[in-house]
This record gives structure tokens, C-alpha cells and sequence, in this order.
């Protein structure tokens, strides 16, 4: 992991040099960000502030009402004061923005670098999506950054997310660092899609579904993109109990997958297929049903949502970055308190559902591997602290508080092709309950070397 933080330095560094003391400050209320106005306003004023990049700074403490995506380019350095809240709210058409925060290049699927956002607090104010498509497919969020390199997110605050939006949604990147954060709501935390080199620290949490989502595959509507996520560190991060509005999900979800190149006569369901086709990554994006339709019309479109003559939805994901299979490696887990009480806190998972299917049969098979757990300790009722269900090469925990909880190494999926090597779970310095029992793998092959 050495390297990782070697490259947050660089970054850094790069970022300030950048955008730093050489660059003019802009001043948001100078161009008309106030308060006091209305939203449409206060949206328009500090995009043009923020128009061309540089270093912008929100230094009035007050709510400011937003109703439009305000875009962020290269070379941003974005810092608001204290006491500076950002409210969404309709506006004078009776619609408000699909994001508060995107990076402009995410549009157009062009890298954006060096974008620095600090002092973010969001009132959602009971606003989120309805079930009109995105304007990219499977960004749903309040700040969402698509292709992006060198990105800082720090002292972000949001209190009510609601059911539908991600709070912080980052695919397709290179470096990222979010720090400082305490998120609460009903949907997820922090959600990364495919990338290399990050960072989640310091956060505090209390979500419904997942505080930490490593999807390196998902439902259609819920990643741009698929690929795998590498080399990233959560660290010092708490998640609180919410007894009044329960759980869904997990502390932290790892999600992998496999697909095939696309073949006339192949079953696929109606949503969460994926396949290779021209050069490109297809998405089956029907409705979500438990139904199957024989291929014979191969996909090709370049961009879009588009229904083929033999019944099947599909969206184009990806025309870059190519690959057949996606998942989890070199990431730790450092530091973690898990105060709320969840069947599962920690899952390495493969979707198998209406909604999404990770691994079609006889596909390429991801391993995840080197997920490391360090310092991480039961707080509440959690039975199972660990649940495996994808191929694993090795589960690493060291020096941890665990009471009751175990690790779950699951069944294979029923999937033809699939097959599992031996993982290795290596525990070290672990205090818990019942060590003998502590791993639980009736069917799969397991070296389990306890320290």
C-alpha cells in the first residue's frame, strides 16, 4: 500500500500547485452567490464563478438555495467557510438538479484533474430522483465525479440523504481522497465504481444501506462503468446505530463480476446482464423482472438506451476499458468501528437476481484478493463480521475486537464455470468469543492460519 500514499503526495502537491496561491481567488459572492437570492440565481452565480477553474471560495455563512448541476472543471480548488450550508430546491420550473456537484468532463467521458472540494455541507431537504434517466446512466447522487484524476473531497456534510441518491459517487478515477466526513441518510455513503489509488478517512456514519461501496460491478442504473477497484484504505471511520430506521446492506460491500463476449442465442434477463460487443460494454436495462430473452440481434449502438427487435433494453456502458470481469484488491480496512447492529458488516458479494446477475455462465472468473482488516472492532450485534461469497485469494485480520462475530466463507454460486482455488484466512492478534468456530466454510476449499 506504500505506493498509495506516495501518489495522495504527489497529487496533492500537484493540486496546489495548480490551482494554489499562484492562481487569482475568486470570490463567489462577488459574482452574485449570496444567501438571500433565489435558487436559479445563486445555481447560475457560482457556476460562473467557477467557470474555467481556479481556486473559488464561499466565505458568507448562510443557506444558499441550488436548483441547477453546477459543474466543476480542472484545476478546481473549491473551499467553503463554516456555517455554509448549499439547500437543494426547485426551481422556477418546478424541477431541480439530478446532482448538486458533477465534474464537466464526466459528461462527455473526458478525464477532469485536480479538483479540490472543501467545507461541502448539503440539505437535501427531502429532494431526490425519480425514475427519469440520468443524465449519465448510473450516476445517482448528490456529488458525483466520472473520470477523474487527483481529487480531494474533505469536511463533507450531509444529514439527510434520502432513499434513492448516493451521497459521494466516484467511478472511473485515478486518486481519490475523502476525508473528513460524516454522512447520514437511507442510501449510500460513499460509492466508488472502477478506479485505482484512494483513500476514505476519518468519517462518520449512519446510513441504511452501505456507509462503503466498492461496486466494482452493480445494477445497471447504479454504475457507469464496471472494472476493477485497487489499491484504496478506509480508515478511522465509525458507523453509528440507527435502531429507528433498521438496515439494509452492509458496512462495507465489495462487488465483483464476469461476463462474456456477446453471442447470437444467448439467455439474458431483462435487467443486469452485461456483455462484450463492437468493442463496447452492453448493459441489459429492461425492466426488472424475472424474465429472459434469447439474444439474436447484436448490440451496437454508440451511446444510449436502445430496445432491439428480439425485446432486449440495452444501454451502452463503456467504450474504453475494456475487460470481461471486475472485482476487489490490495484494500484495507483500518481502524473501524462498527457500532450499528447489522446481520453482516463486511461482504465480498456477487449480485444473483432479477435485478442484477455479476457472473454469467462460463465467464471469466474475478479473484478478488489481499482485502485486509486491521483494528477493527464489534460494537454491536453482528453475527456475521466477514461474508465471502466471490473467489477469494486471501482475507488478512489483524489485531481485532470481534465478540461473537464471525467469517462466513459461502457456497459457490449456482453458475456453471464458476470455480474456487483455496482462500487463505490469515488471523492475527484476534480476540473474539469462540476461536474454534470463528470460520465458518462447509464448502469451499479454506486454509484458515491463526497467529
Amino acid at each position: 500500500m506504500r505506493h498509495c500514499f506516495y501518489s495522495f503526495i504527489v497529487f496533492t502537491a500537484v493540486i496546489i500547485s495548480s490551482c494554489g496561491s499562484g492562481s487569482r481567488v475568486k470570490y463567489a459572492d462577488r459574482f452574485g452567490f449570496l444567501p438571500g437570492n433565489d435558487p436559479l440565481s445563486n445555481s447560475e452565480a457560482l457556476q460562473r464563478c467557477l467557470d474555467g477553474g481556479g481556486v473559488v471560495k464561499v466565505r458568507k455563512p448562510g443557506v444558499y438555495g441550488v436548483c441547477k448541476t453546477i459543474f466543476l472543471d480542472s484545476d478546481t480548488n473549491l473551499e467553503f467557510a463554516e456555517g455554509v450550508v448549499l439547500r437543494r430546491a426547485m426551481g422556477p420550473d418546478s424541477t431541480f438538479a439530478r446532482y448538486v456537484f458533477l465534474n464537466r468532463g464526466g459528461l462527455t467521458r473526458e478525464y477532469d484533474e485536480n479538483i479540490s472540494v472543501r467545507g461541502l455541507n448539503i440539505k437535501c431537504d427531502g429532494l431526490e430522483r425519480g425514475n427519469d434517466i440520468p443524465p449519465i446512466v448510473g450516476m445517482i447522487c448528490q456529488v458525483g465525479f466520472f473520470y477523474v484524476k487527483n481529487l480531494e473531497i474533505k469536511d463533507f456534510t450531509i444529514l439527510d440523504l434520502p432513499k434513492h441518491d448516493f451521497g459521494i459517487q466516484i467511478c472511473s478515477f485515478e486518486n481519490a481522497l475523502v476525508e473528513n466526513v460524516r454522512i447520514e441518510g437511507m442510501k449510500d455513503a460513499v460509492h466508488f465504481g472502477p478506479g485505482k489509488g484512494f483513500t476514505v478517512r476519518h468519517g462518520v456514519f449512519k446510513t441504511y444501506d452501505d456507509p462503503i461501496a466498492l461496486n466494482a460491478q452493480d445494477y445497471t442504473n447504479s454504475n457507469p462503468e464496471m472494472g476493477w477497484i485497487e489499491d484504496g484504505l478506509i480508515e478511522d471511520c465509525i458507523e453509528l446505530d440507527d435502531p429507528e430506521h433498521g438496515t439494509t446492506g452492509f458496512f462495507a460491500r465489495l462487488l465483483g463480476g464476469g461476463w462474456r463476449d456477446w453471442e447470437s442465442g444467448m439467455s439474458i434477463q431483462s435487467s443486469g446482464d452485461a456483455v462484450v460487443s463492437e468493442g463496447r460494454i452492453y448493459r441489459s436495462n429492461g425492466p426488472t423482472e424475472k424474465k429472459s430473452y434469447t439474444s439474436t440481434d447484436r448490440p451496437s449502438h454508440m451511446s444510449g438506451t436502445v430496445t432491439y427487435p428480439d425485446g432486449i433494453t440495452w444501454t451502452m456502458s463503456q467504450d474504453r476499458n475494456i475487460c470481461h470481469s471486475c472485482g476487489v484488491r490490495n484494500v484495507t480496512f483500518r481502524d473501524i468501528r462498527l457500532g450499528k447492529k447489522r446481520p453482516v458488516a463486511f461482504c465480498l458479494h456477487y449480485d444473483h437476481d432479477q435485478f442484477s446477475r455479476s457472473y454469467y455462465p462460463h465467464s471469466e472468473i474475478p479473484v478478488m484478493g489481499n482485502i485486509v482488516f486491521e483494528r477493527v472492532t464489534v460494537e454491536n450485534e453482528i453475527p456475521v463480521l466477514i461474508q465471502c461469497r466471490p473467489a477469494a485469494d486471501s482475507l488478512i485480520l489483524r489485531d481485532c475486537r470481534l465478540g461473537s462475530s464471525r467469517i462466513r466463507i459461502l457456497e459457490a454460486i449456482d453458475a456453471p464455470g464458476m470455480r474456487y482455488d483455496t482462500t487463505l484466512v490469515r488471523l492475527e492478534g484476534i480476540v473474539c468469543d469462540d476461536p474454534a468456530s470463528l470460520v465458518d466454510a462447509p464448502a469451499r476449499p479454506v486454509k484458515v492460519l491463526m497467529d
